[in-house]
């Protein structure tokens, strides 16, 4: 079977954004299967809506399945993963900008804070999540605006994710103008 990979976008993103187009190239090259499936509503993204959409993406999950998440992309995963039945695992996840603790500077919105009450506030069983999956890397940035170091700890912790701190590459998105994260793709080929 062919390995297939998943590239989750973040809040207000989508698939076209940044550096998605090329990591999908790339991973085509490498021969893998590669989906970045368009979450709805990225404005205001709520947890069912986007955890039903990849389900539906992915359909059947096993070893031969990998994501990459980016920012509220990741939590998609997780909770995606925790919806699974126990014995499923998948081969592995590289997450960027990922957050469980919190968040900072983010509009004085009602609609973002209410997103982000949620994604922050739901329940998510991390150690369930970790039961899912074999191996993980875990990218931040130093100078990220929106996810502090405090939101390392589960990562390193809990999911015992490789820990990669990049150097000024805020949150990596649209902001940064990257279009190539060839850390990701090193990350993915490592498993």
């Amino acid at each position: 079977m062919k390995k297939r990979v998943f590239i989750i976008h973040g809040w207000d993103g989508s698939p076209q954004d940044g550096w998605f187009p090329w990591l999908k190239s790339e991973l085509e090259k490498h021969n893998f299967e590669v989906y970045v499936p368009e979450l709805p509503n990225p404005e205001e993204p709520r947890i069912d809506a986007w955890v039903k959409t990849l389900k539906n993406a992915v359909g059947v999950a096993n070893e031969d399945t990998y994501f990459v998440g980016h920012s509220i992309g990741c939590q998609t995963i997780a909770r995606f993963l925790e919806t699974l039945p126990e014995n499923i695992k998948v081969g592995g996840i590289v997450f960027v900008a990922g957050y469980f603790e919190s968040l900072s500077n983010l509009e004085d919105d009602p609609v973002v804070k209410s997103v982000a009450k949620e994604w922050l506030e739901t329940p998510i069983d991390l150690a369930k999540v970790k039961t899912h999956f074999k191996r993980s890397v875990a990218i931040f940035s130093d100078n990220d605006p929106y996810v502090q170091s405090s939101n390392i700890e589960a990562f390193e912790k809990i999911f015992k994710s490789k820990i990669i701190t990049e150097h000024n590459m805020q949150h990596f998105g649209n902001e940064t103008g990257i279009k190539e994260l060839p850390v990701v793709l090193d990350s993915l080929l490592s498993f």
